[in-house]
């Protein structure tokens, strides 16, 4: 398509379309980067409005979002707008003038958190935050390695690809650098140490102990531990409480500090604290805490805070750090008007009732279905861990990406994510509500049920508990099958199925979907 086509289409929904889909996504192709990938990239959505946890396509249908943790407070929220608009009609400049937008600001956001994280420094995305953090810690001891997680994403900037074993492994064995350390993920379903460990919290510390000690032997020194609080694209990952304590305890030791993403997890998503670190307990404070996406309900917006002591070191050397859109009185009036939504709404509130409620909902479909292997969540934040065998924990791949596109055909929106990808991921707006939660697991029920059907599975794995419950009836799950108060994660399970998934006269196709 070589000239800018000016079609207006307006479809049923009654909303203007300046291009047809296809106009749109030919466009798209010509003018775009090739490695900007869109959701669903079989059949692409053509996404024109939003209200709280719905989209709209072109068309005017409408499909339930349950996965957008940007638009935090919910999509187009109007009291966010108003503050939005009201403040763009009156000013917007950089924050070497002073503005009260920018202290209150800093004042209501660092009242949710530890007493001494006190200090801010406001960027643009959860990557420049995540990439500010690293040079705080650095520059604070004057070291320069990193410890990381398995399978962690921190963002897109090279600093940050660096320490994301979710991208560099993409890119060969020999893409990690030398000062990057890469810690076992604290995974109790997948990992190292399971869930019948007697202490997972601190077998996992005692590896990145070992790292720091392996480390020192080698004449190189720790500047910082960086976790998400909860891994996201790592697979809906909640580490064991106390984890975290005994990692700050090495790090710090080591002359490092610890840094805690909450990019995609922060401001009140696991419903009973504020801040995903919040449920190691309170005795853990970080050093440095990174946040973004939910911040500015899809406004460009992040913030790095941290310590006194620490944004004392960083200005010791001397360089001026400034951002040019960071803390502008619009972004600043946005993220005050989330705040108040936040409380206003309940949506702390919101999120532990209706998230204890969907892993209520979904914790039947494990006991239901022999591809749901774990259900883990806090709040708004709840991974569906598909697998072909339970007992062997077979990640179901190509499973997980047919029944996000199935879904998408049911107008529910959901995403796959984790090493295997294959892991849905439950992250919706925060408004999102007990019904909309009975109907995404209702629809999902149905859909997995025909899958296993299909398949045979359902056949294979009721023979195949038969006889072993025959056997052995006294083999219980070591963990409690409910979901508790403010956390869930269901593994492990009554006389598990060892057969595959696949009949003999079907087979689900083994090419990987990409969404």
């Amino acid at each position: 398509m070589d000239r800018v086509l000016q079609s207006r289409a307006v479809p049923a929904g009654g909303m203007e379309e300046l291009y047809s889909k296809a106009e749109t996504l030919a466009l798209r192709r010509k003018h775009i980067g090739p490695s900007c990938k869109v959701f669903y990239a079989k059949d692409p959505l053509k996404i024109v409005r939003a209200q709280g946890q719905y989209m709209f396509d072109e068309k005017g249908e409408k499909y339930l979002d349950c996965i957008n943790n940007v638009a935090h407070v919910g999509h187009s929220h109007p009291y966010v707008i108003k503050a939005a608009t009201k403040q763009m009609e009156l000013l917007n400049t950089n924050s070497r003038f002073l503005h009260d937008n920018l202290v209150q600001y800093a004042q209501r956001l660092t009242a949710t958190l530890p007493e001494k994280l006190s200090v801010c420094y406001f960027v643009n995305s959860g990557s420049e935050a995540n990439d500010l953090a690293l040079r705080l810690a650095r520059q604070y001891r004057g070291h320069q390695d990193v410890i990381t997680l398995e399978n962690a994403y921190h963002g897109h900037v090279t600093s940050l690809i660096d320490i994301s074993p979710y991208k560099f492994n993409q890119l060969g064995k020999d893409s990690k650098k030398e000062y990057v350390h890469v810690a076992p993920s604290p995974d109790i379903y997948r990992g190292k140490y399971r869930e019948d460990h007697p202490d997972p919290a601190s077998a996992y510390a005692e590896e990145v102990k070992k790292i720091i000690e392996e480390t020192q032997k080698s004449g190189r020194k720790i500047a910082a531990f960086i976790a998400e609080s909860m891994q996201s694209c790592g697979g809906q990952v909640i580490p064991p409480v106390g984890y975290f304590q005994k990692v700050a305890e090495y790090v710090r030791a080591a002359g490092g500090v610890f840094i805690a993403d909450e990019v995609q997890v922060g401001f009140g998503r696991v419903g009973k604290h504020f801040w995903a670190f919040q449920l190691q307990g309170e005795d853990f404070v970080p050093d440095i805490v990174t946040m973004g996406k939910p911040i500015g309900n899809g406004h460009p917006m992040s913030c790095v805070v941290t310590t006194r002591e620490i944004a004392e070191g960083f200005g010791a050397s001397g360089l001026e750090y400034f951002n040019t859109f960071g803390g502008n009185p619009v972004s600043c009036a946005i993220g005050l008007a989330v705040l108040d939504v936040i409380e206003k709404e309940d949506l702390q509130g919101n999120a532990t009732r209706v998230g204890n409620y969907l892993l209520e909902l979904l914790a039947e479909q494990k006991e239901k279905h022999p591809l749901v292997g774990d259900i883990r969540g806090v709040g708004l934040f709840v991974g569906v861990d598909l697998v072909k065998d339970k007992q062997k924990r077979t990640p179901a791949t190509a499973e997980a990406l047919h029944l996000i596109y199935k879904l998408k055909e049911r107008q529910i929106l959901l995403s796959a994510d984790g090493p295997y990808r294959n892991i849905l991921k439950f992250k919706p707006p925060m408004c999102f509500t007990m019904e909309d939660a009975k109907h995404a697991v209702e629809t999902l029920d149905a859909l997995l049920t025909e899958l296993e059907e299909a398949t045979g599975m359902k056949i294979e794995n009721n023979v195949s508990t038969n006889v072993q419950c025959k056997r052995k009836t006294t083999e219980e799950s070591s963990q409690p099958e409910g979901a508790s108060e403010s956390i869930g994660h269901m593994n492990g399970a009554a006389c598990r199925q060892e057969n595959g998934i696949y009949s003999k006269k079907r087979s689900a196709p083994s090419k990987r979907i990409r969404t």
